[in-house]
């Protein structure tokens, strides 16, 4: 059986990949895994995205933990830190989200957690798998063993509140432009903003179903940007479908990228003794200009592989208290478990407001190097790492580069595929050494 669970869950075309079945048996074998009977009636805490096809997963999901004896907390819609929240809060032995965040309408996900609202390491999601492809029984309880499902209608305030006593600092003064993505952050964003003080402008907050992510959010930050100018605001934050990641556009509409909030941040908890080993966690794909940055800044950079769950391990592994990535996942294990947009967002609001200085001003302790990435589709991309003609190709770019640049390959974790990445002082020497070692991958 192909591999289910990617870098963030199982993820596909809803009703073709991803269809209700394959939910059922999912949601089944997680449960089994994750919220055994131990005399007392395991809860999971199930919430999505409002997608279209998310109505009729959540229900295949509920469907599939409820078969196996586990109750079920239905809190709807919310963003994907809410569910992970709402799973500690709740002491549930597990939780799902379904959402494909970034995605198009036409994905989902099931995005699952494990007790206290962690994201599943690999062994917990090879059992799952293993089940799921019928190695081992599944439990059929029947008559009272049932699971039962609650609707919490309160889950969105008691989340709303956790994020309230996050801020750190009062945004009055303030003005944000919100772009929700049309997405789960549509409900809640504007009014944690706007309680912490801001005044708010919100663009494409009005989910339908089938606009989610549509030329909007995180990934599409051409409206947040001329919103951000039209409306004189201090500040832009763009979303994405589930809310656990953001960017962030300056007072001229000019896009702050999660390194860059990553800088911010982490000179921020330098200077009020929050940074533990005064250490940040990004990942490999992170620009040289964070690792100079950083170096400036006093603060050691650790990298992780790219995707938030391996930031996640290193900054457990290490009791380290920020990471994340250049895509705007952002972790700050003291508040959260996993990423969360919104409360990265208010922290770096927080720091703009207890400042008094502009997010451009900030953001400039980070000068981003030009950065070059070029996929490369291969035969087999295991053959490339110990390719002499690549390897030698490497080690004239770095030679080349000296310490004003880097290159990284990296396989892809589901194509046949190698993307080359190199970052120099200028754009024409960044793309004419990505070339050239694209050239000689593509030989292989």
């Amino acid at each position: 059986m192909t591999r289910l669970f990617g870098t963030d869950g199982v993820r596909g075309l809803a009703n073709a990949l991803l269809t209700p079945e394959l939910a059922v048996k999912v949601a089944r074998a997680a449960a089994t895994v994750l919220a055994p009977r131990n005399g007392s009636r395991p809860v999971a805490v199930v919430g999505r995205d409002p997608r279209a096809s998310g109505e009729m997963l959540s229900a295949a999901v509920i469907a599939g933990l409820t078969a196996s004896g586990v109750d079920v907390v239905d809190v709807g819609v919310l963003p994907t830190p809410a569910v992970a929240y709402l799973t500690a809060s709740y002491d549930a032995a597990l939780g799902v989200m379904i959402s494909a965040s970034h995605n198009p309408m036409p994905d989902n996900g099931i995005k699952i957690f494990a007790s206290g609202g962690h994201k599943l390491e690999d062994d917990v999601e090879n059992r799952i798998e293993s089940l799921i492809a019928g190695d081992g029984e599944l439990p059929a309880p029947t008559g009272a063993a049932i699971g039962r499902v609650r609707v919490d209608a309160d889950a969105g305030e008691k989340y709303v509140e956790h994020l309230r006593t996050a801020v750190g600092h009062d945004l009055a003064g303030l003005t944000v432009v919100v772009d929700c993505a049309n997405g789960a952050a549509s409900s809640v964003a504007p009014a944690v903003y706007s309680a912490a003080g801001a005044t708010v402008v919100a663009i494409h907050a009005d989910p339908d179903g089938l606009n989610i992510n549509d030329e909007c959010g995180s990934t599409h930050l051409e409206d947040l940007q001329n919103a951000v100018v039209k409306h004189g605001a201090d500040i832009g934050i763009g979303h994405d479908g589930d809310a656990d990641r953001c960017l962030a556009v300056d007072a001229s509409g000019a896009v702050v990228d999660g390194d860059a909030i990553m800088a911010v941040l982490a000179i921020a908890m330098k200077e009020s003794g929050e940074l533990a080993e005064d250490t940040l966690v990004a990942t490999v794909m992170s620009n040289l200009g964070l690792h100079i940055a950083m170096r400036q800044a006093g603060i050691a950079l650790r990298t992780a592989a790219v995707g938030d769950r391996y930031v996640l391990e290193e900054l457990r592994a290490g009791n380290f208290s920020l990471g994340g990535e250049q895509s705007g996942h952002v972790v700050i294990p003291a508040l959260g478990t996993t990423g969360d947009g919104i409360l990265t967002a208010l922290r770096l609001m927080a720091r703009v407001a207890q400042t008094g200085r502009t997010l451009a001003d900030l953001a400039s302790v980070m000068q981003t190097l030009p950065q070059v990435l070029i996929n490369v589709k291969v035969s087999d991309k295991a053959a490339v790492a110990s390719s002499k003609i690549v390897v030698d190709g490497v080690a004239e770019v770095e030679r080349q580069l000296g310490d004003n640049g880097r290159v990284l390959l990296r396989p892809s974790g589901t194509e046949q595929l190698v993307r080359v990445m190199v970052e120099a002082s200028e754009p024409d020497l960044a793309r004419r050494l990505a070339q050239d070692l694209a050239d000689r991958v593509g030989q292989v």
